[in-house]
Parts: C-alpha cells; structure tokens; sequence
C-alpha cells in the first residue's frame, strides 16, 4: 500500500496576523529513514509509530520493497508503518530509487551485515554540494569489508564483520549510522570515536538495542557496540519515532518572523538548545512545556550571528529559517556554514524578496530590511523551500514558491498546519 500523499507543485503565502495556537510536529524524517533501513538486518513483522506521511518516506518504502519487504501504513492505527522482513533479502538498491534521496546509502550497512554482500546506486536528493561518503566505506573497511565503486554503485562484500575501533576524521550523522548498524551484528566490540551525537542517533540506538543489539553511549562522542556476531541474532520490535526538530525550527521561524505565540506538540527543547539560546538572543522566548515547546515572539527581532556546527551546535538544516529571520530583523547578522558547500543556494531567491544578503564563500552577511516583498520564487531543496514559505509570512503582498514538491519530501502538510494557526498560506 502506497503513501497516499497530494502531489505539491507550489505554495502561496500572504501576510497574515500574528501567529497564535498548537500545532504538533510529525516524526523525524531524519530518524524515521535510518530506523526504516534497521528493519533490513533481521527477519520479521516491524511496528513504526509516528511516522511521518511524506514522500521520502515513500522512496524509503520502495527501496525496502526492491528488497523483498512488504510495507503499508498500518489500517488499526494512524501514522503507523508496518514493515514485513522475510527471510531471505535481495541486498540490491536500484539507482531509480536511490536517485531521488540521499539517506538512501544508509541501506549499505544492514544490507551488508545481514547478507555479505550489498550492491547500492549512488545517493542523489537534495542539490547541496558535493557530500562524499568515504567516511562511510573507510569504517565499513575497517570492520572487514571489501568496497568499491562499480558503474555508479557501491559494491561491498564481507565473509565476516570483525568488531575494531573506529575514528571518524568528522562526526558524520550517516557514516555513524551505517557503522552501527553494520557493528551490532559484527563479530567482537566495535568502539566509534568522534561519533556523531544527534538525537536521531540516539533514536536508532534505542530501536537496535529494543532489536537485541548491545550498543552504549548514544548521545556522546564515543559508541560501544558488542556485536552479536550474526544478524541472526537479532529480532523484530516496535518502535516510536521521535519528534521532528527540524520541523519544530520551522515553526519557531515562524513565529520569529509572523510574530505571535505558538505551542509546539512534540517538540523538545533539549534536542534544540542551541537554537532556543540563539532565538532568545533574538528577542524570542523559546522554553520547554509539558508536553512540547512554547514560543513568543514579542515584534521585530534583533540580529545575531551564528555558526552551523555538529549536533549540540546549530544544525545546517536551521539555517535557512535564521537567515530568513535575520532577513528581517533588526540590525546586521553573519551566518557561517561550516559543514555543507552549496548551501546558500537559496539566497538569490529571498534577495527576489528584497532581502540584503552578501554572500562570501562559507559566508552570508545578512543586513535586515523592515519587510520583504512577496515575490515569484524557487525552491532548491526541503529547509530552503520551507524558509521561503515562512519568508512569505513576512513579506508586502503574495509570495509564491514553485518546485514546492521538495518540501513535500520532509513536511507532512506544512501549510496546513501553519493555516491552522492564523497564516494566509495554501499549497496547490
């Protein structure tokens, strides 16, 4: 059974009252993926809850049925994926599937620990510069296995996976996932260095452990995996899917440029602490609730400056919503971008808005205007497309954001949940 998801070809933004009410947030895009590609390392019937209906969870669904697994939303329950795993895998991903996201590498590891071999396309999704995944075959390397790269694909093959101790040059998100996944059914105790510490990290640790898998220190720069020494080993389980903090930013930008009160179902402020220092330094009152995260934004904000880092720092992914809060608050912000090139490729589309934005190598010298005007723009990938969007809330007349079909990858209606909140904003 297929995702039943409209196709999304634009969004029209108007400017609006002040933001007030509750919206929820959905499950991690970028947790549920890698918890979707876990299921490949055992045999058996899986439960995700809180799953997220967009269509790069879809493109996760036809990869794992290009593998022999059978996955449909669960009838019983909303927001519930059910994945059936049989017994024996094709460890194959076909370049038709992987072209249309990144995440989809994150397949390798699974495919590789449970059936020696894997054969994956290599990744496409989001235009963002060049991002390479030697960090992920070094560490596969490492356990035992032999890679390369063949007419376009990873080819890797391992007799066994030997339980060793690997340093990331960088905590690569990706390359620390694959490396867990491949680890808890290697052979001896695998030891991660300079891991990647994200919340999403955290989540796929949880489910491998609930899986049979013995892994430590999820959430600090060092992971312990005791390997089971056989995917065999391991088992079915059901799982929760943590809330979407890229999604909460989202909505935090919102408010910031709208103005206004919102309470945020399913966020947590922990897995955003840098951003909420940053938003309060802006003016904004950002604290944690019973049961998600309340934010207030008082008027114009003030600028600050701000740097990407890895997880605690501020993620790559919230820089859009920054730059486009910067965009038009008081005074001049630097934002630098230390972790992906490309990535300020949305500029020339907000500066179609009217906003005064230079931009220098790794860095944007954002000076705020009192109001951006609404204007024919364009997407380049998921956060850009979202922060235009938001963007629009701000701006003098209609904004409309075209190739709105990359926002669809990673929001589950995200205009309708700023709709119900008081913004004038549609998809079609």
């Amino acid at each position: 059974m297929r995702v039943a998801i409209e196709p999304i070809k634009r969004i029209v933004v108007r400017p609006g009252p002040p933001l007030e009410g509750t919206v929820a947030v959905a499950g991690a895009k970028n947790s549920v993926l890698k918890l979707m590609a876990a299921t490949l390392l055992a045999e058996g019937s899986y439960r995700l809850r809180n799953v997220p209906r967009i269509t790069d969870v879809e493109s996760m669904a036809d990869l794992l049925r290009a593998a022999g697994c059978t996955v449909g939303w669960s009838p019983q329950a909303a927001s519930t994926l059910d994945i059936a795993v049989p017994a024996e895998i094709e460890p194959l991903a076909p370049y038709e599937i992987v072209e249309k996201f990144r995440a989809s590498v994150i397949v390798l590891g699974p495919m590789l620990a449970r059936c020696g071999e894997a054969r994956v396309a290599l990744p496409g999704g989001d235009d963002l510069g060049p991002r390479p995944i030697d960090m992920h075959v070094r560490g596969l390397s490492e356990l035992g296995a032999e890679l390369e790269v063949v007419h376009g694909n990873i080819v890797a093959r391992a007799s066994n996976l030997l339980g060793t101790r690997v340093l990331l040059e960088f905590p690569s998100v990706g390359a620390t996932e694959n490396l867990v996944m491949a680890a808890s059914a290697a052979k001896g105790t695998t030891v991660i260095d300079n891991a990647a510490r994200e919340p999403e990290i955290a989540d796929l640790c949880e489910m491998l452990n609930r899986m049979g898998a013995s892994i430590a220190g999820a959430g600090s720069p060092t992971l312990v995996i005791e390997g089971t020494g056989d995917a065999e080993a391991l088992h079915e389980t059901d799982h929760t899917v943590i809330g979407d903090r890229v999604e909460a930013a989202t909505y935090l930008a919102a408010v910031g440029v709208a103005g206004g009160e919102l309470t945020i179902v399913g966020a947590r402020r922990d897995h955003m602490a840098m951003l909420a220092q940053k938003l309060g330094e802006m003016g904004m009152r950002v604290s944690a609730g019973a049961d998600g995260v309340w934010a207030f934004s008082p008027g114009r904000l003030r600028s600050v400056d701000c740097s990407t880092l890895p997880y605690p720092g501020l993620a790559t992914d919230y820089k859009p919503f920054l730059v486009t809060m910067l965009a038009v608050a008081s005074g001049v912000g630097i934002v630098t971008e230390n972790l992906f090139a490309g990535r300020f490729r949305y500029v020339d589309e907000l500066r179609r808005m009217g906003a005064d934005i230079r931009t220098d190598a790794h860095h944007a010298v954002v000076r705020g205007v009192e109001r951006l005007s609404g204007a024919p723009v364009k997407a380049t990938d998921i956060r850009a497309g979202a922060a235009l969007a938001v963007a629009g809330l701000g701006a003098e007349g209609t904004t409309v954001v075209s190739d709105a079909h990359h926002v669809a990858r990673g929001y589950e209606d995200l205009a309708g949940k700023l709709a119900s909140v008081g913004a004038d904003i549609r998809a079609e």
